[in-house]
Formats: C-alpha cells, sequence, structure tokens
C-alpha cells in the first residue's frame, strides 16, 4: 500500500440544500439540510484511504464536540489520528455550503486548522519519514505549508500540492513541489499569471503539474514538456462537493503506477464521487472504482 501523510484541514460542513442561491439581503427557505465530516485535507485523507492507500493524517481541531466527532470519523475510516492535534484557542472548523442543482457555494471559517504551525510539522517530523507521499493542500497557513514541504524535502519525500484556495504561490514553496493539482484558474493564480494559456503554464513546470479540467477530465505536463490529457467520465451528478480532494486522494494512491492510470483513476474515482451528497460520503471505495471502470471498458 501507499504510505500517505495528509496536511491540512479537517471540518465539519455544514450543507443546506435550496432550490436557489440567496442574492444579498435576500432569505430562502431550504429543503434540507445535514452537517458532514469535511476540509480539504480530510476528505483527500478518506478518499486515499478508501482506495486503499495506508493513510496519517497530520492536523489540527478545537476541544470541542466537532473535534471530537472528526477524529473518530478519520479513525473509522483506518486512519492514523495519532498526528491530529487539538487546541483550546479555537473551535474546530466549519464550512458553510449551499447546494443548487448540483453546484455549490461555500463559505470556510478556519478556526483550529489556522493554528496548525510550523512548530508541529517538526512535531510530527516521525510521520514524515514513514511516508511514500506527502499531500497538502492551502486551508491552513502557507508558513505551515511550506515547513510541511521542507520536512518532505528532508526526508526525501515528494510532495504534492494541491492549491486551493488559490493563492500566489512564493517560487521557495513552488521550488518544493513535486506535484501541483490545481485546476485552470489555481493554475494561472498559483505562476501569478493570468495572461499566459495554461499550456504555455504548463511548459514552465515541465512534468510537475497535473491540472483538473471538471467534467472534461486532467491534464498532465510530461517531463519533456508535452502534454498527456485524460477525459472526463459520464455520470449523473447530485453533489459536486468534494470531487476535486477525491481526484487528489485518488491520484496520490495511485501516482506509483505512472501518470496515465493514475489520472484515468483519479478522474474516474472524481466521477463517482458526484453521485453521492456530502464530501466524505460519496467517495468510492477500490472495489467501487475498479467496478466502475470495468464497465467503462
Amino acid at each position: 500500500m501507499t504510505r500517505i501523510l495528509v496536511v491540512g484541514s479537517i471540518n465539519m460542513d455544514l450543507v443546506t440544500t435550496a432550490s436557489q442561491f440567496p442574492r444579498p439581503g435576500e432569505t430562502l427557505t431550504g429543503q434540507g439540510f445535514a452537517t458532514y465530516p469535511g476540509g480539504k485535507g480530510a476528505n483527500q485523507a478518506v478518499a486515499a484511504a478508501r482506495l486503499g492507500a495506508e493513510v496519517s493524517m497530520l492536523g489540527c481541531v478545537g476541544n470541542d464536540a466537532f473535534g471530537t466527532e472528526l477524529r473518530q470519523t478519520l479513525h473509522r475510516e483506518g486512519i492514523d489520528t495519532q498526528w491530529v492535534f487539538t487546541t483550546d484557542k479555537h473551535p474546530t472548523g466549519i464550512a458553510s455550503i449551499t447546494v443548487c442543482d448540483a453546484e455549490n457555494a461555500i463559505i470556510v471559517v478556519p478556526g483550529a486548522n489556522h493554528a496548525l504551525t510550523p512548530q508541529h510539522m517538526q512535531d510530527a517530523e516521525a510521520a514524515f519519514a514513514s511516508a511514500d507521499i506527502v499531500l497538502a493542500q492551502l486551508e491552513v497557513p502557507l508558513a505551515t505549508v511550506t515547513a510541511a514541504a521542507q520536512q518532505a524535502k528532508k526526508h526525501g519525500k515528494p510532495f504534492f500540492l494541491n492549491p486551493a484556495p488559490a493563492v500566489v504561490l512564493p517560487e521557495s514553496l513552488l521550488d518544493l513541489v513535486s506535484l501541483l493539482t490545481p485546476n485552470e484558474y489555481e493554475l494561472a493564480l498559483a505562476l501569478n499569471d493570468h495572461a499566459a494559456s495554461w499550456q504555455a503554464l504548463f511548459a514552465r513546470l515541465p512534468g510537475r503539474v497535473v491540472m483538473t479540467q471538471g467534467k472534461a477530465g486532467a491534464s498532465y505536463s510530461t517531463s519533456d514538456a508535452g502534454i498527456l490529457a485524460q477525459a472526463g467520465f459520464a455520470v449523473s451528478a447530485v453533489d459536486t462537493t468534494g470531487a476535486g480532494d477525491t481526484f487528489n486522494g485518488a491520484l496520490a494512491t495511485f501516482w506509483h503506477l505512472g501518470a496515465a492510470e493514475a489520472m484515468r483513476r483519479a478522474c474516474a474515482a472524481g466521477a463517482l464521487s458526484v453521485t453521492k451528497p456530502g464530501a466524505q460520503s460519496g467517495m468510492p471505495t477500490l472495489a467501487e472504482l475498479d467496478s466502475f471502470l470495468e464497465q467503462q471498458s
């Protein structure tokens, strides 16, 4: 099994379903409400664990009911939670999500996620030493992500970065990234260049970018600066929340099979994830993914 250390956010998703998105100042009556475990870090950890990876989570929750529940949820998924720290100074992070016609609008309150520090990366050095791949996102402080990348380099581990939420990435961090996994907008912002085409941006980081393209699939910049494309899979979407996180967890899990096969499996896993509500609840198991891919051939 691939051993993946996920460094990132752990949230409780508060999901409201409505027939339309509210305009400023408008109050609507919704059709439903539910809470789901979330956070890009925890989502990607769950996706990888369900697909057969051996996963450790490095994050931070508050000393509250949501924190306790989220830690227990990760443990039930078979994820090592010894590196999930608890803070008394901040509540567990939440995401307020409105879902309408399979699209979503999200407000994230980081809470304890912003209490994850570079010192925690040093405290968890043993986790970096034992991992095959380190996978991170940007819902924890950028200084912490950079410290994680430095620990990965120190121990000779590939560092995969999903640059979401999108920000301009400093060159000092980009230099430490083995694989960047943005969508087209995130790629332009990460490299601070909205004028160039995504193909031109790919050429700046050959062999180091996999770009998600929604229903269209994904593209990879090969080491010779060519582009490898993987088409998407047609499914009936119910809730797109967590599709990108599923893709990233799958990509890290199957990267050892080569870029082409990892992208094929990641696109298929991402497609399967949108057929059920909730970020983590829709993520497929390895058996479900294998069955789906057999049906596509």
